[in-house]
């Protein structure tokens, strides 16, 4: 016996055997049942998803001998001729090959004899949105007002080019895609019917790569089988895929998250062996990190449709909530602007980077490139500068780095006691709020939410920042904890910060700079304006000066 397609051979006989479109089935169940007949049937959806497969079933539903139900017998001679294709009173048509209205009107002309055996002339009509205007116009009387042994069944995967005549004749169903899970746990059953073992990780692979018809799965499987000599393995479906192994993603994002540049371009440069999609694998960190967010947010809202649930939970207990809505957004910009890379992973590795440079997690987000770039590689000379209002950073490196005897030393008291005994640049008084936020270096939403505070008060052990009450939906208790622990690093001692949503009655500074580009801008156009040359430009071409087309070339220091 030859070889059957897992996609011929499984394909359903009844609604009961349907993976999905539950919304469909009941429907049509309960019309069965109930003998709430429509003449006219029009299934729609994308490739795989069932639309012939459920016209098939109703055709037998229609014509079983056993009568109208929703529980076909399969085994009469109408239910057996169906399947097999080779029914005389179920007309299928491929409307793609029959466009004419010759040949509509060719299929039409026996509409009013009935059925030879069947309860039902049936007409089963694929593709219907393929028909020509003049096609659809022969048959619109006929679907108006079709005799009581004859039923219409339309299948497309493009309802939008029906007329809005043929749409209003007809009970529409729309066919969902199908989620991975319902791929999955399908390809499993066939898999486990045939005997063929298989791993659950190379399903989901199976599952992604169908993107939403069981059709393509089942396709995509018997490939897999024959590829992987009767097995269904990750690795050689992966291979056959081309696709990239998920936990990989992770890795690029754990990467992200320590600062870990090494290993971040070491993966990328794994990953460019396979000659990947980098658009495609850029999506997949978005597709992450959108669940991440949802496990921030909705714990219990986490599902398992990628197979990856502990692995995202396990991301959210690593990275902040404020962090991946930064790193979400920076990699939907960079999906933008791929394109305009000179290489894709040129372009990819540039998104990575900059998560990793604008990342509060990141080793590279904590410090100012002037800062790294003068980090002393080793033991500096004994003739280094005074670090005399330095920050206490600065100068616990001093510290670590005064060569005594040719020597490295410090004692654990001199590491302790050297902050704190100084009295740091700026001073704590509430006017100098601008100059200490920009000494905390602090980065993302909690620097955004901290600028835009006023600093009531800094002593020795406390810290009270108001916040503007058009901010407040910024506030929560990890911001207080980051400026916190920024505040302790910079004065060398714990200090405690508490922040109140109210009026704010000073500058903050967030204030100060949006006013400082204000007045940076009026500048500009006031000289843009009062140039000679402009001036005679503006008067010679009745042309006028767009404001908005202006910036300055040098922006106020804030």
């Amino acid at each position: 016996m030859s070889y059957q397609v897992l996609a011929r051979k499984y394909r359903p006989a009844s609604f009961q055997e349907l993976e999905g479109q539950e919304h469909v089935l009941q429907a049509l169940i309960n019309a069965l049942e109930h003998e709430r007949l429509h003449h006219a049937y029009l299934f729609t959806g994308t490739r795989g998803v069932g639309k012939t497969t459920i016209a098939r079933i109703l055709a037998r539903c229609l014509n079983c001998e056993s009568g109208v139900t929703s529980t076909p017998c399969g085994t009469c001679s109408t239910c057996m001729e169906i399947s097999e294709g080779r029914s005389v009173d179920l007309i299928e048509v491929d409307a793609a090959s029959r466009t004419g209205v010759d040949d509509m009107r060719e299929l039409l002309e026996n509409v009013q004899y009935m059925p030879s055996v069947s309860r039902f002339k049936i007409y089963l009509i694929d593709e219907v949105h393929m028909l020509s205007r003049s096609s659809f116009n022969a048959m619109l009387k006929t679907l108006e007002e079709p005799p009581e042994h004859v039923k219409f069944l339309f299948a497309t995967t493009d309802p939008k080019k029906l007329p809005i005549t043929v749409l209003s004749r007809c009970l529409q169903f729309n066919l969902k895609n199908l989620s991975p899970e319902q791929i999955v746990r399908y390809l499993g059953q066939v898999l486990d019917s045939e005997s063929i073992a298989y791993d659950e990780s190379a399903l989901w692979q199976l599952g992604h790569s169908a993107d939403g018809s069981m059709r393509d799965a089942l396709s995509l499987t018997d490939q897999a089988i024959s590829f992987g000599a009767g097995e269904v393995r990750e690795a050689p479906v992966s291979t056959m895929l081309g696709s990239i192994d998920r936990s990989v993603v992770f890795e690029l994002l754990d990467y992200v998250s320590t600062g870990d540049g090494a290993k971040l371009l070491e993966t990328v440069a794994g990953l460019s062996d396979f000659a990947p999609d980098y658009s495609s694998l850029l999506d997949d960190i978005l597709s992450v990190l959108h669940r991440v967010a949802i496990a921030h947010a909705v714990p219990d809202a986490v599902d398992n449709a990628q197979g990856d649930r502990d692995l995202i939970r396990a991301a959210a207990r690593e990275i902040s909530a404020e962090q991946i809505q930064l790193l979400y957004q920076i990699g939907l910009i960079g999906q933008r602007d791929l394109p305009l890379a000179p290489m894709p992973r040129v372009g990819f590795e540039m998104v990575l980077l900059r998560m990793m440079s604008f990342n509060p997690g990141g080793s590279s987000a904590s410090m100012k490139p002037d800062q790294a770039a003068s980090e002393p590689a080793s033991a500096a000379p004994s003739t280094a500068p005074s670090t005399a209002g330095a920050s206490p950073i600065a100068e616990l490196m001093s510290v670590i780095n005064q060569p005594k005897d040719g020597k490295v030393e410090a004692s654990a008291s001199e590491l302790e006691t050297k902050p704190a005994a100084v009295d740091p640049e700026p001073g704590m008084h509430p006017a100098n709020w601008v100059k200490i936020l920009e000494d905390l270096q602090l980065s993302g939403v909690t620097a955004t939410l901290a600028a835009n505070c006023q600093l009531e008060f800094l002593d020795k052990s406390r810290c009270l920042l108001r916040l503007a009450e058009h901010h407040a939906s910024m506030w929560n208790a990890s911001h207080e904890e980051r400026i916190a622990s920024a505040l302790t690093g910079l004065y060398g001692r714990e200090i405690s910060v508490s922040i109140e949503v109210g009026a704010t009655d000073v500058e903050t500074p967030a204030q100060k700079k949006a006013r400082e580009q204000q007045e940076d801008q009026d500048r500009a156009v006031a000289e843009i304006s009062g140039d000679e040359h402009v001036q005679q430009l503006v008067s010679n071409f009745n042309g006028r000066i767009d404001p908005d087309s202006i910036s300055p070339l040098i922006q106020s220091e804030t």
